[in-house]
């Protein structure tokens, strides 16, 4: 089958012209010019295409195993093509993709899962259940190793799954399940040079999509209002694909209301009302493909409030409620930049989320354990650290106590923040400087 499995300790087109604003030609002229010795890395490596292997992750609370399910080709490299290599190790699972040759490392991702957010939850205590995955890198030319990490409750990776994948193994699959028209919300570069974002719809119907392509620019709007979007904006495209469903609106398990949509989302997720994601992600990763993307976001057709986030996995909002923008970018901060949430006095479906003796891998949140590491060079001389949650610093960056699910024993950036309540309409210091390090990440 020329697929290897082997587990343990394991070894140390889109072709489509697309027309660019006149003010962007020059920039981008200078980045073909600096990013030539890149390119041609990418080109000696992989096609312009992906390769994406489902898995099957399971468990329970304490222990966790993976099995392949299918290797598939996807049409579309929507990522960079200079950084390969993710120096920031965010997620709490890792990719690392090595040439079988050489045994060099030349590409790695950092992504989150909902197999492992279920962990700590209290079903997980006594339930075995298992969850589908994807991960996906760029489709490479020579046979590749290709190695799953786990992050353990000391925030050190674990080797946990590992594959061989020769490409020229008749095997893999073509895509060809889900094929779906691709409207252009807004393009504005190469996929190798934006943030792609793919909106899927769920729980549209055909008679609806045209209620999706306005909520596709509602999204876009939503977005490009919340800075650092707004400056940034000529580094993303955004694609919706006009993927119906049999039924409208989206299910309510409490509600007993389970409409037949296309990618099953469902509020209550873990039992949290208004967390709302799907299970399905083979089905997510299908509807995607129809696209390049880096990002996948679902719009789900319901007014009631509700979504969620998970980073490198996917983003999901409602629409049409009075706080469907804010939760659209908060949702994506979560996605795209890794950002935690900063709120500590909600109830959650959550048990011991993270391990207070070591620094959370987020970049927005704290336990002091390691902070140098974190934002020290945001704060003024004069805040103390921690920081008094007073009236007097409410528009300062500090430290203060109350984040993560806690309201003892880990800290958040500022007194509020997009990433904590959505009073406000601004991410705080800490949150912009992350997303702007991922954009350009991935642009640049």
């Amino acid at each position: 089958m020329d697929l290897v499995i082997f587990v343990g300790d394991i070894f140390g087109n889109y072709n489509k012209p697309i027309p660019l604003a006149m003010k962007n030609l020059l920039l981008l002229a200078f980045s073909l010019i600096f990013a030539l010795p890149g390119q041609a890395q990418f080109d000696s490596l992989f096609f312009d295409r992906s390769l994406r292997i489902d898995i099957v992750h399971a468990g329970t609370a304490t222990f966790e195993w993976y099995a392949l399910d299918e290797i598939i080709t996807e049409p579309y490299w929507g990522g960079s093509k200079t950084n390969l290599v993710d120096t920031l190790r965010y997620g709490q699972h890792f990719l690392e993709v090595y040439d079988a040759s050489s045994n060099d490392l030349i590409y790695s991702r950092g992504y989150g899962s909902l197999f492992s957010e279920w962990q700590t939850t209290i079903e997980a205590k006594t339930v075995v259940r298992s969850f589908t995955e994807t991960v996906v890198f760029p489709f490479p030319k020579k046979t590749v190793n290709v190695v799953l990490y786990s992050r353990n409750r000391n925030g050190l990776f674990d080797s946990v799954f590992g594959l061989q994948v020769d490409p020229g193994s008749y095997f893999i699959k073509p895509l060809k399940r889900e094929q779906w028209p691709v409207f252009e919300v807004e393009v504005n570069a190469l996929p190798e040079y934006a943030v792609d974002i793919v909106l899927l719809a769920d729980g549209y119907t055909l008679n609806e999509m045209g209620k999706f392509i306005n909520d596709s620019r509602g999204f876009t709007q939503s977005l490009f209002s919340f800075e650092p979007f707004a400056t940034y904006r000529n580094k993303f495209n955004i694609r919706a694909v006009m993927a119906p469903s049999k039924e409208s609106g989206a299910s309510i398990p409490a509600d007993t209301v389970w409409p037949h949509t296309i990618l099953s989302s469902s509020f209550y997720t873990f039992d949290s009302e208004r967390y709302c994601m799907t299970m399905d992600h083979k089905k997510v990763r299908d509807l995607a493909a129809n696209a390049p993307y880096d990002q996948i976001y679902i719009l789900l057709n319901t007014e009631k409030y509700g979504g969620g986030g998970i980073y490198n996995f996917y983003s999901l909002s409602t629409v049409g409620n009075a706080l469907s923008a804010k939760v659209i970018v908060h949702e994506f901060g979560h996605g795209f930049a890794g950002l935690g949430d900063e709120y500590y006095d909600s109830s959650t479906a959550y048990n011991d989320f993270y391990n207070l003796e070591i620094e959370p891998w987020e970049p927005n949140l704290t336990t002091l354990v390691d902070f140098k590491k974190k934002w020290p060079h945001l704060i003024a001389d004069t805040i103390s650290i921690p920081t008094a949650d007073s009236v007097i610093y409410k528009d300062v960056t500090g430290v203060f106590e109350g984040g993560g699910y806690v309201s003892k024993g880990m800290y958040r950036p500022a007194h509020d923040c997009l990433m904590n309540t959505l009073k406000g309409d601004k991410f705080c210091a800490v949150c912009t400087e992350s997303i702007i390090r991922m954009i350009r990440f991935y642009s640049e």
